[in-house]
């Protein structure tokens, strides 16, 4: 196991004790309805918060639907003519068949 598959795991397990902790400590103080929703208003702004981060990153933005995927490294090419743009369609040409490539 590489430094990186160990930084991963760890990390992944840090978040599931996390969120384990959290049910636990709300199904042990609150009744079941309510604890049922504390959970889930503390498990969900989590989850935003980790995509957001885990998103800056790897250099996306950090939205959280996915704004800026178009990532720097990749840039499109026209099947048509071979000109590189990063458009919808082709400036060269008009044509909108595009492959990515870096």
């Amino acid at each position: 196991m590489d430094g990186n598959t160990k930084r991963f795991m760890t990390n992944q397990l840090f978040w599931i004790g996390i969120y384990f902790g959290i049910a636990v400590a709300a199904t042990m103080l609150l009744d079941f309805p309510l604890s049922l929703l504390v959970v889930m208003a503390a498990i969900i702004p989590l989850a935003l918060y980790r995509r957001r981060r885990y998103l800056k990153m790897m250099g996306q933005g950090g939205s959280l639907f996915g704004g800026g995927m178009s990532s720097p490294g990749i840039s499109y090419y026209c099947m048509n003519c071979g000109t590189k743009h990063s458009q919808s369609s082709c400036p060269n040409c008009g044509s909108k068949l595009k492959k990515a490539g870096f």
